[in-house]
């Protein structure tokens, strides 16, 4: 049979009329779903934090997707009913008409109780301030016969009594025992340290924060929880230092600022 009879064949003609019929079909059905997900047309999804609901909604609207609200914290040095972070975050890529949920600073704040922390030690009453959602501010050092026994609780310079209601993150200071025998810490080295992580070693340590400076690189109080120590005072020191003694530090974050952590120094009998 010659080529031009074989195609000719009423039979041939039928099995390759239904193959082009078939990858016709298939082919529409691929430029079909293509089109219907957008395919490679995904979006950038805006940063929205510290803007309110509204701002937020606007400025997602702007940029082909909407936003949900589905959580709510309360952070104390954040604006109130601003956007305290959403999923997916900025800089992701997700296709047009996507939800943005937004997670908020709360409008109102939390109230917690104050607990009793008289007598217990430095340490416990720190743990048991965190667990209660409040932060340990400074520690008052008096005589007294145990070192670090709490001996009152104050908020906003004023004896606080146990069960009292206050909001929550609210600053507790500690009027705590320091016996002349037992006086003595070290400063901690806290450089190359996040912010809150470096509070709680110099808090350990039997000393306070007296002043902390941020540099430009931190622009609001998330910004702060990033940010790490590149330089403090008093710097490393084997000399000892009395209890309630402060320190200062410096938090960026831009890690270059960052100086190694020195060697231990080899001394050689």
């Amino acid at each position: 049979m010659s080529f031009r009879k074989f195609f000719n064949n009423w039979i041939v003609k039928n099995i390759l009329g239904a193959v082009l019929l078939v990858a016709v079909l298939i082919l529409g059905a691929h430029f079909l779903l293509r089109t219907l997900t957008k395919h490679n047309q995904e979006l950038e999804v805006p940063d929205l934090s510290n803007m309110t609901v509204a701002e937020a909604s606007a400025t997602a609207a702007q940029h082909g997707m909407r936003v949900q609200v589905i959580d709510s914290v309360y952070v104390k040095r954040m604006e109130r009913g601003v956007v305290f972070r959403h999923n997916p975050e900025a800089g992701s890529h997700v296709k047009k008409g996507r939800r943005i949920l937004l997670t908020i600073n709360a409008v109102n704040p939390k109230s917690v109780t104050m607990p009793n922390l008289v007598g217990y030690s430095m340490r416990q009453a720190k743990a048991e301030l965190l667990s209660r959602g409040l932060q340990l501010g400074k520690l008052i050092y008096v005589n007294d016969i145990a070192t670090n026994n709490v001996l009152s609780q104050l908020y906003r310079n004023s004896e606080i009594e146990p069960g009292t209601s206050i909001e929550s993150e609210s600053v507790i200071d500690l009027v705590v025992g320091l016996n002349s025998s037992d006086n003595i810490t070290y400063i901690p080295y806290v450089v190359g340290t996040r912010y809150l992580n470096a509070v709680n070693s110099i808090h350990d340590n039997s000393l306070n924060i007296e002043k902390l400076y941020f540099d430009s690189t931190v622009k609001d109080y998330s910004d702060s929880l990033d940010a790490v120590v590149y330089r403090q005072y008093p710097e490393l020191s084997e000399e000892p230092y009395r209890m309630g003694a402060s320190m200062n530090l410096y938090l960026t974050k831009d890690m270059k600022k960052v100086p190694p952590r020195p060697e231990p120094e080899i001394t050689i009998d």
